[in-house]
């Protein structure tokens, strides 16, 4: 628990405790007027129980003469009456009697009767007291009120949470911040890290830029996908650059109080003005920034104010100098074409996936504190993890630490960094599969896609084949590529949907059609997907070099035919399927030795690495055969 909770606490602990003593103070007062009229309330009492009377009734007896005596209390409104009837079995009782208000005849006729009556008035309050019991309780609770407001403003500097500053910037200020990381720690992203040593160089030695008329950008901004280095970036050039820094998220802007964001904004870059030259760093800036017009209410919802706020501020008629903003994102095709204009974001800076040498520098990074054995290789892991970003790299080196833990090891082994890649690609390990029909044919699945993806000359080579299931697969086939392929031809594209029918083929081949199961669900997905693309995007279908559909699967109607073109894509798709098809069921009939082979291989192992593949294949002469 911090400090600001605990200081929290306390002040609502302080306000209960004044609320409790001034109850405590009103009911002690109302206790000493209840204690003045204790004498006329006991005598009032003593024979309630007894008797009691009503007023009417109390009339009649007056009028019969069986009122011997009358005391009057609390201004004539009870009274405790002596009287004896033959009701009262001709003996005198003392009756308590509640007289109406209204009742001014009273004395009048006790006098007329001739009873003996006697009034009895009530004792004056202490003026001590009075004032006590009326001014005490709001007095505490205004004191109290007092010292929560004036202590709110503390809480909110460090929270920007109180309900009594929403205005105030929920960024975070450091006047000299030290994170922990610098340019040193980055490795992968070499061109965004050189745009950052650039900036950082012009906060150190400015001279040098103004001497040829250079200005320092107003904006950088940061796109890429989810784990790339993006908020890395952003606390290197926080710990190199030694200036301020303020640190906020984009949506720490946004509230459901209309001019709240606008607010914060203000306070942020009036802050940020005051401590120039300084780094306000926005991540997932999209939040704040997604293009105007597109929200519920128009012009008038409030994160379009708040965005136009922020527009103001980075390039309106004040112009603010020095003041740098940094923003990260990985939705730019959502921003508001203001925001990304020169004069606000002057520079976007990609940070985009690690190619091969970039994992392998990302790797080292992460690998200078952890004792790596002899066996692991960190340039055949850079190889084998395509696709990975800078955050998946270090999550597999600290899953293999955690398992060099786990088995009680001093170093991280090869075991270790494999079984952490494999649960990173496809999911936890499962408890192996009994020798059933059902793990036979999962088998001869997986050995499908295996004999048909190293056939194929524009494939990538085996891996791994496994029959222990992973995530939601029963069994995985893994291929290694030779290199990152940013570039994929047609032909490419045909081998991978060859390679990934060949594990419903094999089925078919092997069992029957009767046998096939919904195995591979999954695979006939992958493969519609591809072709459909080929089709609508790629241009690789005899509908021509045309783009039927963009990045977002909308399609792009021509015409009045749209239709037409929508049966047209169908059949191309269907073509292009079905021809697959045909060169994998080709592949696996004329293979039909080596597949049963290195099926009982793996039923025995359950695991088969590349080589071991690879050997068996190289038992028959088998020449590679083009998509």
């Amino acid at each position: 628990m911090d400090r600001n909770t605990i200081q929290k606490i306390l002040i609502g602990l302080f306000l209960v405790v004044c609320i409790f003593i001034g109850l405590r103070v009103s009911n002690f007062t109302g206790v000493i007027d209840n204690n003045s009229n204790t004498s006329l309330k006991t005598e009032i009492s003593t024979n309630s129980s007894s008797s009691k009377m009503t007023y009417g009734r109390f009339l009649e007896y007056l009028e019969l003469g069986w009122v011997k005596q009358v005391d009057l209390y609390d201004n004539s409104r009870n009274a405790m009456v002596l009287a004896s009837s033959p009701e009262l079995g001709n003996r005198p009782q003392s009756i308590r009697v509640e007289i109406p208000v209204g009742a001014s005849q009273l004395i009048q006729k006790l006098k007329e009767y001739n009873i003996d009556f006697d009034a009895h008035p009530i004792p004056r309050k202490s003026l001590f007291l009075t004032i006590a019991s009326n001014l005490l309780l709001p007095l505490i609770f205004i004191a109290g009120l007092i010292f929560f407001f004036q202590n709110s403003d503390n809480f909110s500097q460090n929270s920007g949470s109180s309900a009594m500053n929403l205005g105030k910037s929920p960024a975070r200020f450091d006047q000299r911040p030290d994170t922990g990381i610098s340019f040193d720690d980055i490795a992968g992203i070499d061109e965004a890290k050189s745009e950052f040593e650039e900036i950082v160089s012009f906060l150190k030695e400015p001279e040098r830029y103004t001497l040829v008329g250079a200005k320092i950008p107003k904006g950088v901004l940061l796109v890429g996908p989810p784990g790339t280095g993006k908020t890395l970036l952003a606390k290197a050039i926080a710990n190199e650059a030694s200036v301020p820094f303020y640190s906020v998220a984009g949506s720490e802007f946004v509230e459901m109080f209309i001019g709240i964001g606008a607010a914060r904004i203000r306070d942020l870059f009036k802050k940020a003005s005051e401590n120039t030259p300084c780094i306000v760093f926005i991540d997932e800036i999209d939040a704040v920034g997604r293009e105007r017009g597109a929200g519920i209410g128009g012009g008038n919802d409030e994160r379009e104010q708040t965005l136009n706020q922020l527009l103001t501020e980075m390039d309106g008629f004040k112009e603010n100098k020095g003041v740098i903003v940094v923003g990260a994102t990985n939705r730019v095709d959502i921003l508001d074409a203001a925001l990304l204009r020169p004069g606000r974001f002057d520079r976007q800076i990609t940070v985009g996936l690690p190619d091969r040498l970039g994992r392998l520098g990302i790797l080292k990074v992460h690998a200078r504190n952890k004792p790596l054995d002899q066996d692991v290789s960190l340039v055949q892991l850079a190889n084998r993890t395509p696709g990975f970003s800078g955050a998946d790299l270090a999550n597999l080196l600290n899953e293999s630490a955690i398992l060099a833990t786990r088995y009680k090891k001093n170093t991280i082994t090869k075991n270790e960094v494999n079984e952490a890649a494999d649960r990173i690609i496809g999911g936890i390990a499962g408890s192996p599969m009994e020798d059933t029909k059902n793990k036979k044919l999962i088998a001869y699945h997986e050995v499908g896609h295996a004999i048909v993806g190293s056939l194929l000359e524009n494939h990538d080579n085996v891996e791994k084949v496994t029959l222990i299931p992973r995530g939601g697969a029963k069994g995985l086939t893994w291929f290694a590529p030779e290199e990152d392929q940013t570039l994929v031809s047609r032909s490419e594209l045909l081998a991978r949907i060859i390679t990934t029918l060949g594990g419903r083929v094999a089925e078919k081949v092997i069992f029957g059609d009767p046998e096939i199961t919904t195995g591979a669900s999954n695979d006939l997905q992958q493969v519609t997907n591809i072709a459909r693309q080929m089709v609508t995007r790629y241009g690789m279908s005899s509908i021509g070099p045309i783009a039927l559909e963009d990045n977002n699967n909308e399609q792009i109607f021509l015409g009045g035919e749209n239709d037409a073109i929508s049966d047209r894509i169908d059949n191309e798709v269907c073509k292009i399927v079905n021809y697959c098809e045909q060169v994998a069921t080709k592949i696996i009939l004329d293979n039909r030795v080596i597949i049963d082979l290195i099926v009982e291989k793996l039923l025995d192992a359950e695991t088969l690495n590349g080589d071991d593949f690879c050997d068996l294949m190289k038992q028959y002469t088998i020449p590679p055969i083009k998509a």
